[in-house]
């Protein structure tokens, strides 16, 4: 994905202030714009030599796979393990028993300082952007999980110090170097479906997942004791401890900490259309369902996007349509020839000579069926995501989800959630100059405000 814009450090932005202006007096521009380069220099990327010393934060769930797989590489040591409960903490040392332990990694960057050559970030939604500013800042490499950040601002500002870091960044959507988007990528840039008019793009999350569509509980219950719950909220509002509630996994469908079933899947599931179609910022995003509760996302969404042309799309340009909570165009599907259910989390391109079925968990197809026949497709060889990056580190090879194309890829999903608290109007998107097109108050919504005490240099 081609971006053409870098992120306003402070919103509201002067309407007079240009993008090319913003760069002039902006480092966080480098790197982002096309023909921008003579502006300001990006820095030499940091080449890792000998062996990687790599610290990980949020050693539970997925910071569970993500630590065993870079852990697993040949040249990296992990040598810092960091989580805000004492008990995750203590079951990832036994896999790592000579790594360094801490449950606040503020402390940890601090102490580790010279020791560490990356981290991994692997903890839930709201802390993404924090930790990766301060570790870019600090020219670390940096393995983010999906959604790169919770806010739209988050997003610009972590591809924008990306690319003034000397760290290398990617993020956490393994899927991306896996074999069926690969091998549907290649299907797709054959051309065999024509100019692309439309794409759906849907998820079973989050029924059945975690909870959305709920208030926030009344009372508090007593802190766990190898539980950091000031820690765990970070930069989010205070609000007291209800178990199981939050920590571990069901916070996902709350606004303060989670960026819900978009924000969870998209980064999976919508990443093949702008990186197929090569598409840039959308141009408007509407919501088709329910309003949020006033502490969670609704129990479905429909968000429609708009995108302006390029040569995979229609001359018109190209709408996207995400749908959660197991829903999906059924209609549509089924006039393809589609009527099973095996396609529970897929995207559909619609072209001019037919449709492409793609899912990162099963082989594409080309429809119809009937006439276009099996669809070939060609041998790849495997890839580890995780370990792409590691080799990205050493200078071997690039960033197959570096920070400027997934800041993108989360934008348009995060740029989504704050539509679904406008439902039924078609939001003006000017990626430009980083706003909504009169209406301040969605606008307003691209950032949050950190908890005192929290803040990070570039965010707060």
């Amino acid at each position: 994905m081609v971006r053409s814009m870098a992120p306003p450090l402070n919103h509201p932005e002067p309407p007079s202030l240009s993008r090319r202006n913003f760069l002039k007096g902006s480092a966080l521009g480098a790197g982002l714009l096309p023909g921008c380069a003579g502006l300001i220099s990006a820095p030499k990327k940091y080449i890792t030599e000998g062996r990687m010393r790599h610290a990980c934060i949020g050693v539970g769930g997925q910071g569970n796979a993500d630590s065993y797989q870079i852990g697993s590489h040949p040249d990296v040591d992990i040598v810092a393990l960091c989580d805000v409960d004492r008990e995750i903490l203590d079951g990832a040392s036994k896999r790592f028993p000579e790594a360094r332990l801490y449950q606040d990694w503020r402390r940890m960057l601090r102490k580790e300082a010279g020791q560490i050559d990356s981290v991994s970030v692997s903890t839930p939604d709201h802390m993404h952007a924090p930790i990766t500013v301060a570790a870019l800042q600090r020219n670390l490499h940096v393995y983010c999980q999906k959604p790169l950040t919770h806010t739209v601002k988050e997003a610009r500002v972590v591809a924008a110090e990306a690319a003034m870091s000397r760290g290398v960044g990617q993020m956490g959507i393994q899927n991306h170097s896996n074999i069926p988007l690969r091998q549907a990528l290649e299907v797709f840039r054959s051309g065999v479906i024509g100019p692309v008019h439309e794409a759906h793009v849907w998820t079973d999350r989050p029924a059945g997942w975690w909870p959305q569509n709920v208030e926030r509980p009344k009372g508090k219950d007593p802190i766990p004791a190898t539980l950091d719950w000031d820690g765990w909220l970070g930069v989010a509002p205070a609000r007291p401890y209800k178990d199981g509630t939050y920590h571990r996994f069901a916070w996902r469908g709350r606004l303060d900490f989670g960026t819900g079933a978009q924000g969870d899947m998209a980064c999976h599931l919508m990443d093949p259309v702008p990186w197929y179609m090569e598409l840039g910022d959308p141009i408007s995003v509407r919501s088709d369902g329910p309003l949020p509760t006033a502490d969670a996302y609704p129990a479905w969404s429909q968000i429609s996007y708009r995108f302006a042309a390029t040569r995979w799309t229609a001359a018109s340009g190209t709408s996207v349509t995400w749908h959660d909570g197991k829903r999906k165009p059924d209609d549509l599907l089924a006039s393809f020839g589609v009527e099973d259910d095996a396609y529970s989390n897929a995207a559909l391109f619609v072209g001019a000579e037919g449709a492409l079925l793609v899912s990162p968990y099963e082989p594409c197809r080309l429809l119809p069926e009937k006439e276009f026949g099996p669809t070939p497709l060609p041998e790849l060889k495997p890839l580890n995501h995780w370990h792409q990056w590691v080799e990205s580190c050493f200078g071997r090879e690039k960033p197959r989800a570096g920070f400027t194309y997934s800041g993108a890829l989360t934008e348009i999903a995060l740029l989504g959630n704050i539509a679904l608290h406008f439902p039924g109007e078609n939001l003006l998107w000017n990626g430009e100059l980083f706003r909504f097109t009169g209406r301040d108050d969605a606008t307003a919504m691209l950032h949050k405000p950190y908890r005192e005490g929290w803040e990070i240099k570039g965010l707060s």
